[in-house]
């Protein structure tokens, strides 16, 4: 018998956190494979959660969010991005980020449509791609050559992957698994690019919070032409801590927002009664909570990334999100990325995720050597990460 698995996700397999998470538990490891907290959220936070359970919150929310959440996610993007959306009709509530990427797709590709998008990739971008019938265009983002400084795309391969079929450009910034955030500069090309093609272009910015000193995020709807050709997708787990509440929302101009709200309705309908509510307190905390996150986040790269480098593992130092990179050429010299974090566990007892699965198979060779750290755990978690990473030397 052939497989039963439709042949659009032909090579969508187990992803490799179910893999490399259930190899921690099976082993006993510390997971800085996946990208969630071990610590709570703030209090101000989860008590709203807590009140609203046992209530008429537990029952279904309208199919595009509770008002009050759909009017605090645009309070939050007037604040933070000075983006202007109305809160009935550009805002829509989902089921993460995740949702919002696959409804987007199938609320707007027809079958052949091209989207661009930057590798190495987070890997439900594909995978939405290819159940809406789409075709991915991957560009690669090149490190540094030194080591220093951020990862970058190359103009000409860029415009080389725009061909007439392409419908989409989707771009992730703070970006997840580098740790890079665009800057101004290439903003400006990606937003020449767009209207130049007339492109719809969707911006994943769950990390917009989790940026350290020395970078700026600047959502590519701001720029000038933009708004009105752009979805802003954005969620609560990283911000506040809450991964598996799984809140997210998209914003835009209506129509598209419409378009996507097609497809979510069919999906998870709705979602996170009690938790959406405490969301939309969230948004509304002042911006001492926001900078203190990404001062706690900084604090906790900085711990990891130094013992990274005294295991004799390169790394380019992330300028924002949970998650730093590391060459493992200097301990394994084949540059077997998946090997190794398959081996690290019992080698010392912590979990990796490798960024090979983060690329298409065309430019998977680019991320063969590298493996991806996540520093978003606690002070006596990461001591003991930090600890155990120092036998490697």
């Amino acid at each position: 018998m052939t497989t039963p698995v439709a042949s659009r996700l032909h090579g969508f397999g187990t992803t490799i956190f179910a893999e490399m998470s259930a190899l921690a538990v099976a082993t006993g490891s510390i997971n800085l494979g996946q990208g969630f907290p071990d610590y709570p959220g703030p209090p101000e936070v989860l008590d709203v959660a807590r009140a609203a359970i046992g209530t008429d919150a537990d029952q279904y929310p309208p199919g595009p969010g509770i008002p009050e959440l759909r009017a605090a996610v645009a309070e939050h993007q007037q604040r933070f991005r000075g983006l202007a959306y109305d809160p009935d009709t550009e805002v829509l509530v989902t089921a993460g980020a995740t949702e919002a990427l696959a409804a987007t797709m199938l609320g707007l590709l027809e079958p052949g449509d091209e989207v661009v998008l930057f590798e190495p990739v987070y890997d439900s971008y594909s995978a939405s791609v290819a159940m809406a019938g789409g075709v991915v265009r991957p560009v690669p983002l090149h490190p540094p050559a030194d080591g220093q400084g951020a990862w970058t795309f190359d103009e000409a391969e860029l415009r080389a992957a725009v061909t007439p079929r392409t419908r989409l450009l989707l771009v992730n910034s703070p970006h997840n698994p580098t740790g890079t955030v665009l800057t101004d500069a290439e903003l400006g090309v990606l937003a020449e690019l767009a209207t130049g093609h007339d492109l719809v272009v969707v911006t994943d910015e769950v990390y917009e919070h989790l940026v350290f000193a020395g970078a700026r995020h600047v959502s590519l709807a701001t720029l000038p032409g933009m708004r009105d050709r752009t979805l802003v997708v954005s969620s609560a787990g990283k911000t506040f801590n809450v991964t598996g509440w799984k809140v997210g929302w998209v914003c835009g101009p209506a129509a598209l927002v419409a378009a996507v709200r097609t497809a979510k309705q069919f999906l998870t309908y709705v979602n996170a009664g009690p938790f959406q509510p405490a969301v939309a307190a969230g948004l509304r905390l002042p911006d001492a909570y926001f900078d203190g996150v990404a001062r706690d986040l900084e604090y906790r790269r900085d711990l990891l990334v130094d013992a990274l480098r005294a295991a004799g593992l390169p790394v380019i130092s992330p300028r924002a999100t949970y998650f730093a990179t590391v060459d493992v050429r200097g301990v394994r010299p084949d540059g077997d990325g998946l090997a190794f974090c398959r081996e690290l566990p019992a080698r010392v007892g912590v979990v990796a995720v490798p960024t090979v699965v983060f690329y298409t198979p065309a430019h998977a060779s680019l991320g063969r050597h590298l493996v991806r750290f996540a520093f978003c755990k606690s002070d006596a978690l990461l001591a003991e990460a930090v600890e155990r990473l120092g036998r490697l030397a």
